[in-house]
């Protein structure tokens, strides 16, 4: 076994790398560039270099340097992780030609699987269904049809050089497929002076299911199971569980033995995924194969009780795998919820800056255990006070729960989400609440298009309404009543001046253009010693105990004897005496006045924000890598402005409407916060 490994990553799977190499005995070794030399990864290892500079083309991608850091400290293997040089395989090959071990698949096996078109012949010749279809150019009409009927409606008919819709239909007989071959070719032709046309079997209602293999260099290779990736936005996988709430047995014993056929074809050893396209009639093609850890491989490690990350480990050192298919358990349910730092209010945009609270839930599941335990797991790579940087990804987090069923699994999850505190950086946890309570998510009713058809015109707070609104009503006025017992309490108050507090409160909910809601809360009852209150809302009563401390962002407690975690923020907005309750993905600002307070705030005028239509504005904070006007110049509507880089993405801002350029306020290579001008127009 291993002495000393170095981990060629960063973030949260460079720290749950180091978790199991710990409990395993072996030395840990980080790499780090300038933008991480605080990362927690850094603080875990026993031993950190020095790669570069921040940008991952400069660091994580510097293969020399990963292979120069292993030299320098005695590393006997590299764990990749995923992303960077994971797939990489010339990287792979490098390694193993300098005598460091490579903690994955042979270099060999990546590059069979890294060609999309040879990987699915390599895939077809070992007997994995692959998507029927010609992709050779298709001449008549009367041969379309002919074809269709060989591999079976519905269709779909694509032009070559189609894209964003344009030369792509989807036919279900053989007239569709007739009048849709020639509508196809005239829009190709129209479209891209290119009429050539294919057609393929069309997957309906597809799903996205991926099998989590492992494989020895003995020639051993099993399946552990499938896990659920449909839940995806613009391909970008947002919730993932295990098992699949859709598949058969019957269908994950066929899917399981053909990957694990595909991996013995390519003499594939380590951890690897097999991804499939499943339809509604559990009909499954082959899309790709992941030569590497998958990011949602701790669903797979808690239905199944496996370290994924030691079985990798020991399997390049060139033990035997310690089970066999028999052995695979399946135990209970497992989600993911994927934390990243964007803002669902803004189109999700990348955001980045510094965690100025970051409080998860409590853990009862740990990386390094995996032992069948059911409750919450955090796998994470930032800490309290930590810097998101724009340099990389936006994963903050991973929150992952296994309960006893699927049910059981997304109760778990939402109560998490409820007590997972992220303070100085906006997160998608609304949008992860919003998911979990959807009545189709819920009844596993659902598919890769999910996301794309229930919030088409985007993510907004209205998206998220609570099953009792009253409750947030009724826990503003509890946590006020809470704070102005212990003002009234402080000693030393001048006699006949001490603060008295009174027991009706009117909390008014804050809109954005002035607009504020109204309710009355009256406190019945209230406890200081035992946290207790009443409130009456008029609608409903509720009586709320916890032990909460002032100032805690997180609050537990009981409401009508059931337990409850929500979040409380003071000082929101422009307001420092409004407060922030958050539960369930709902939020409300509200000010909680007595009564005459709340009379007196009716006066007050309401001041509108600046106009800043003239401005063209930063969206995110990022690097502004490009200004394409100049003062004087005209530009019309759609007219590209700027363009920043965030995260990993380059973002293009264009003009709104036709104008002149004032002036121009940023310059380029100048790191921008949210809403900084950059342009002005006369």
């Amino acid at each position: 076994m291993f002495t000393k490994i170095l981990i060629a990553n960063r973030g949260e799977i460079a720290c749950r790398v180091i978790l199991t190499a710990r409990k395993m005995g072996i030395q840990t070794v980080a790499v780090y560039s300038d933008a991480d030399k605080d990362a927690r990864h850094v603080e875990l290892a026993d031993e950190a270099v020095h790669i570069g500079p921040a940008p991952s083309r400069d660091s994580y991608l510097q293969a020399e340097k990963i292979i120069a850091a292993c030299k320098q400290t005695g590393a006997q293997a590299v764990h990749p992780g995923y992303g960077f040089l994971s797939e990489n395989a010339g990287f792979a090959k490098r390694v193993e030609e300098e005598g460091i071990i490579f903690i994955g698949p042979k270099h060999y096996s990546i590059a069979a699987m890294g060609d999309k078109i040879e990987s699915k012949k390599l895939a077809g010749a070992a007997g994995v269904n692959c998507i029927p279809g010609v992709n050779d150019a298709i001449e008549t009409p009367e041969k379309a049809v002919e074809i269709a009927q060989g591999i079976g409606y519905p269709v779909m008919i694509k032009a070559s050089a189609g894209g964003g819709g344009k030369g792509l239909r989807v036919a279900f007989n053989d007239k569709e497929a007739f009048e849709g071959f020639t509508s196809c070719r005239n829009e190709a032709r129209n479209s891209f002076g290119d009429d050539r046309v294919f057609i393929e079997k069309f997957v309906e209602e597809p799903r996205h299911i991926e099998i989590q293999l492992i494989g020895d260099s003995q020639g051993n290779v099993i399946y552990l199971n499938e896990r659920e990736c449909s839940i995806q936005r613009r391909h970008q996988k947002v919730i993932e569980e295990a098992p699949s709430p859709f598949i058969s047995d019957a269908t994950r014993k066929a899917m399981g033995e053909q990957a694990v056929q595909l991996a013995k074809a390519v003499k594939y050893q380590s951890a690897g995924t097999v991804e499939f396209v499943v339809g509604k009639d559990q009909s499954f093609y082959f899309l790709e194969m992941n030569t590497r850890l998958q990011v949602e491989h701790p669903v797979t490690e808690c239905i199944t009780g496996l370290d994924l990350v030691e079985l990798m480990i020991r399997v390049a050192a060139g033990e035997k795998l310690p089970l066999e298919q028999k052995d695979v358990q399946r135990n209970g349910w497992a989600m993911e919820c994927r934390i990243n730092a964007e803002d669902p209010f803004r189109n999700f945009l990348p955001s980045t800056g510094r965690l100025v609270r970051f409080q998860p839930p409590k853990q009862t599941m740990f990386a390094s255990d995996t032992a069948h335990l059911m409750g919450v797991r955090v796998d994470t790579g930032v800490d309290d006070g930590g810097e998101i940087p724009m340099f990389y990804d936006s994963m903050i987090a991973k929150l992952i729960v296994h309960g006893k069923d699927r049910l059981d699994a997304i109760a778990k999850m939402r109560e998490a989400l409820n007590g997972f505190v992220i303070r100085g950086i906006s997160s998608n946890l609304p949008f992860q609440a919003a998911l979990l309570a959807h009545p189709k998510f819920v009844a596993g009713d659902f598919n890769t298009g999910f996301i794309a058809e229930n919030y088409s015109q985007g993510f907004r707070a209205e998206d998220v309404p609570h099953a009792d609104p009253d409750f947030l009503v009724a826990l503003a006025a509890y946590v006020n009543r809470r704070m102005l017992g212990r003002a009234a309490g402080i000693s030393g108050q001048l006699p006949g001046h001490g603060m008295t507090v009174g027991e009706e409160f009117v909390v008014i909910g804050l809109g954005a253009t002035g607009h504020n809601t109204r309710q009355t809360a009256l406190v019945t009852q209230y406890e200081a010693e035992s946290g207790s209150s009443r409130i009456d809302t008029g609608a409903s009563s509720y009586e709320i105990c916890s032990a909460w401390h002032l100032g805690g962002a997180r609050i537990r407690g009981t409401v009508n004897g059931q337990p409850f975690a929500a979040q409380i923020e003071r000082g929101v907005g422009k307001n420092p005496l409004a407060i922030r309750v958050a539960h369930n993905g709902t939020r409300l600002d509200a000010l909680v006045l007595s009564p005459r307070a709340a009379e007196l705030h009716a006066l007050m005028p309401y001041k509108a924000p600046p106009d800043m239509s003239r401005f063209v504005l930063s969206p995110m904070p990022g690097l502004l890598v490009e200004v394409a006007v100049q003062p004087g110049q005209k530009v019309q509507a759609g007219e590209r402005v700027a363009v920043i880089e965030a995260m990993k993405m380059e973002n293009v801002l264009f003009a709104v409407a036709d104008g002149v350029v004032g002036k121009v306020l940023a310059a380029k290579g100048e790191s921008l916060s949210v809403d900084q001008p950059i342009v002005e127009f006369a």
